[in-house]
């Protein structure tokens, strides 16, 4: 019975586990987004997490540390420079999952995961605010007044305000 046990094993051995979530997680710090499968990205999540919340202290041990799990000079260089400011004020939640369907020979569910702080598009817009939307009102009649009332037009040179002239379509169609 597997009570209490949450880790996804993914159908590999151990060292083939540890070396795929850190190839993965290299590339996530450096790519910013990855595509992957829904089981590999959520097991990715709580091996990478950890990792962005130590970059936080950048100190001599806090980088070795980083760089035992990660083995990658580049993405630990990248991961306490570049990273590590932007998520500086975040509490935790530093990857986003946004599932993109399904792997088309195997059926297997794919997703894209990528880092919170690192999308322009959803930052912008985050950060551009919203038009104000006017409440519809539920009948599609039109409201009676805008019936009755004739459309009416300002006059160019003098500012008065002239009906707008009814056109005939009677005379000279033909």
């Amino acid at each position: 019975m597997r009570h209490g046990k949450k880790v996804n094993h993914l159908g590999r051995t151990s060292a083939h586990r540890k070396a795929m979530l850190s190839n993965m997680a290299s590339s996530l710090i450096l790519h910013k987004r990855i595509n992957t499968t829904l089981a590999k990205a959520k097991a990715l999540r709580s091996y990478v997490e950890p990792l962005i919340t130590r970059s936080k202290d950048d100190s001599t041990h806090s980088r070795r540390m980083v760089f035992s799990y990660l083995q990658n000079k580049d993405a630990v260089t990248t991961l306490f420079r570049e990273v590590s400011v932007k998520v500086a004020n975040r509490p935790g939640g530093y990857t986003r999952i946004l599932k993109t369907g399904t792997r088309l020979g195997d059926n297997a569910e794919m997703c894209m995961m990528e880092l919170v702080d690192f999308n322009e598009n959803m930052l912008a817009a985050k950060e551009a605010p919203k038009a104000k939307t006017t409440r519809r009102s539920r009948s599609s009649k039109p409201k009676v007044a805008e019936v009755a009332a004739p459309k009416a037009e300002k006059a160019p040179e003098t500012g008065e305000v002239a009906e707008k002239p009814a056109t005939d379509t009677t005379e000279n169609n033909g």
